[in-house]
């Protein structure tokens, strides 16, 4: 319940504080490339439970539902400010929406692809379909792109038995200086 209440309260403070970011942000992806300017994409959440999660478009109208790392050169597919937007992470800021209703927090594992089936298969096996997607999470802070799905799975794990209030405070923080020095960001 805290936690719900404190994604609430701080998820409304952020919009409000990330209004003007948000518009000027939503402006430069119309201008620079034809398409809409949020990607909904069918994301995993709680109960592995599909929903659709926004982002700001970084890709061109057209790119595979998969995983960027899939992808065979995935600069090709990259909008003009596709590269900025993904390494500043300014592509994740419609999410708030997703907080704002539920579908996901601030802090848990990253909400999987609906069809990324082996990262969905390992954290079934771990039991971490019982939380919610995160806009960031341990795994995030520990490496982000750079990390295999064993990787992944494993600090998600670690998450699981270790959350509190107080750590999702620490994570909060981490990502803030992870998203600053943009460690861990491949594409």
């Amino acid at each position: 319940m805290v936690k719900r209440l404190f994604d609430i309260v701080f998820c409304l403070l952020a919009l409000v504080l990330m209004a003007l970011p948000i518009f000027f942000l939503s402006l430069l992806v119309f201008l620079t490339s034809p398409g809409p300017i949020l990607y909904w994409s069918d994301r995993i959440g709680k109960n592995n439970k599909i929903f659709k999660m926004p982002k700001f478009r970084s890709m061109v109208v057209g790119t595979p539902s998969v995983a960027t790392h899939l992808l065979l050169s995935p600069d090709a597919y990259l909008t003009r400010v596709g590269s900025f937007l993904r390494k500043s992470s300014l592509d994740e800021l419609p999410q708030l929406w997703s907080i704002l209703i539920g579908h996901m927090t601030f802090v848990g594992p990253r909400p999987a692809l609906f069809n990324q089936y082996d990262l969905i298969y390992l954290r079934n096996q771990k039991g971490l379909h019982v939380l919610v997607p995160g806009l960031t999470g341990w795994a995030q802070v520990n490496g982000r792109d750079v990390l295999t799905i064993s990787q992944k799975v494993e600090l998600e794990s670690e998450y699981l038995f270790r959350k509190s209030f107080l750590f999702d405070i620490k994570i909060i923080c981490k990502t803030f200086i992870k998203v600053l020095i943009r460690e861990g960001v491949k594409y």
